[in-house]
């Protein structure tokens, strides 16, 4: 009897080690087949950022004088601003929805460059509302009444695509991530780690130091961080700094979020109108919100930067350079705003596809051929792509804890990769040879008993 529950139990654990190796294998070639092409361009794969990839390659398809931007709806389907119906029916034959409106975005372009022509006030922001088809321009508290009423007479001659609107708080560079970089200027936040193939570097802002700026992890100037070795600013607001020895830590591709956690970042692209996306900064940490414009101008005390992404997620000083990300694809670096994490406030940001084209680096740890490849949209798009889910269900991405070996054991847990499935197979097998040795071992001594028996 005892040695029959020693054959059932031997059974049952070479048939669950053999249903193991199956089940491991099968992880492993879904993980293996699923992985992205690193060949191919650094796409969002979210819902957003397939809605998207449609607006966008619709837009650039009928052209700036039959259009005026694109942007997800609530529900996640991308619309399309028109100027008439047969522009409206080819839209909808795509797949999205067609808005028809009054201006064509080349005379929302047209509006925007006369407002930049017009003599320089600080405190002034501007960028086109596609839902609104209207160019709003903000003046924050600082601007006064003779500049208000200035700018307010050019709007009026410009015409009904612009509107002009008073905003709280001040428009400020974040000066003073998502880890703290400290040097004589002020406080700001580590952005993304990018590379040039030989060194590595910290995308953040370019107000927050020149060239030649030394950065340190702590107050006392005793870690230091790296120096600032290019940049722009104003105009745009882009830096890198080298780190101290060239190289960057194991979490290269982890940009921290508090409390000991990091988001895994996979790509870098470009965000849509409507699109929730997250923030991580020294200051206050990881928030969210939603982008709201693309290809805004703010006009900061220390100059103007254009083509900036406009948003309603909150910041603070010492936020400036921290990350801006949404399901785990680099979108931007903090670049200033108004307002704070307490009454709110709209903040603009770098978009990083730019900033790695103009400094000729890319993403640390991304496979990607190059990082201005990252923004290209969706050639060919089609009606399933519309079917998506609503911006407001995003998240930032994976995350993790950040550390060395943290980051190595979710990587091996991580369903998306091979660790889990090689981790099975493995476990398999040691079970299988277990159960071969204990019964050779079992076999050896039964031998063993009956021979001493026999010569006896």
């Amino acid at each position: 009897m005892r040695h029959a529950r020693r054959r059932i139990v031997r059974r049952g654990v070479r048939l669950a080690a053999v249903g193991g190796l199956l089940c491991g294998a099968l992880m492993v070639t879904h993980a293996v087949a699923s992985e992205p092409d690193g060949g191919t361009a650094a796409t969002p794969l979210s819902a957003a950022g397939t809605a998207a990839g449609t607006g966008s390659a619709l837009v650039e398809r009928l052209g700036t004088s039959r259009t005026a931007g694109s942007w997800i709806d609530a529900d996640g389907r991308p619309v399309v601003a028109v100027t008439d119906a047969k522009t409206a029916a080819e839209v909808k034959r795509a797949g999205a929805r067609a808005k028809v409106v009054d201006h064509s975005m080349d005379d929302l372009k047209s509006a925007t460059k006369q407002l930049s022509s017009a003599p320089r006030v600080t405190g002034t922001a501007w960028a086109v509302d596609y839902a609104h088809n209207e160019v709003v321009v903000h003046a924050d508290t600082t601007v006064t009444s003779a500049d208000w009423n200035r700018m307010t007479d050019l709007a009026d001659g410009i015409g009904d695509s612009v509107r002009m609107e008073r905003t709280g708080g001040t428009f400020t560079t974040r000066l003073n991530g998502a880890q703290p970089i400290l040097s004589n200027g002020g406080r700001c936040s580590a952005g993304f780690n990018v590379t040039d193939g030989t060194d590595d570097f910290i995308l953040t802002a370019g107000h927050c130091g020149p060239a030649g700026s030394t950065w340190f992890a702590d107050t006392s100037g005793a870690q230091q961080v790296g120096q600032t070795v290019k940049g722009s600013f104003p105009g745009s607001d882009f830096s890198l700094v080298r780190y101290a020895d060239g190289q960057s830590d194991t979490d290269s591709e982890v940009v921290a979020i508090g409390d000991g956690r990091g988001v895994r970042i996979t790509s870098a692209g470009d965000p849509a109108v409507g699109q929730r996306v997250f923030r991580s900064g020294s200051t206050s940490g990881l928030r969210d919100g939603e982008v709201t414009a693309l290809n805004a101008t703010v006009n900061y005390p220390e100059g103007t930067v254009t083509g900036l992404i406009e948003t309603t997620v909150c910041a603070e000083p010492g936020d400036s350079g921290g990350p801006l990300f949404s399901e785990g694809v680099a979108l931007g670096v903090t670049s200033g705003g108004n307002g704070d994490c307490t009454s709110g406030g709209t903040t603009f940001f770098q978009p990083v596809t730019k900033a790695l084209s103009a400094l000729g680096v890319r993403l640390a740890g991304q496979d990607r051929a190059s990082a201005a490849a990252s923004a290209a949209p969706s050639a060919t798009p089609s009606a399933t792509q519309g079917a998506a889910l609503a911006p407001g269900s995003a998240a930032p991405g994976t995350v993790q804890p950040v550390g060395t070996d943290a980051s190595l054991v979710s990587r091996l847990t991580d369903p998306a990769n091979i660790g889990p499935g090689l981790l099975v197979v493995a476990g398999s097998i040691i079970a299988l040879v277990a159960t071969r040795y204990i019964r050779s071992e079992q076999d050896r001594s039964r031998y063993r008993r009956h021979y001493s028996q026999s010569w006896g």
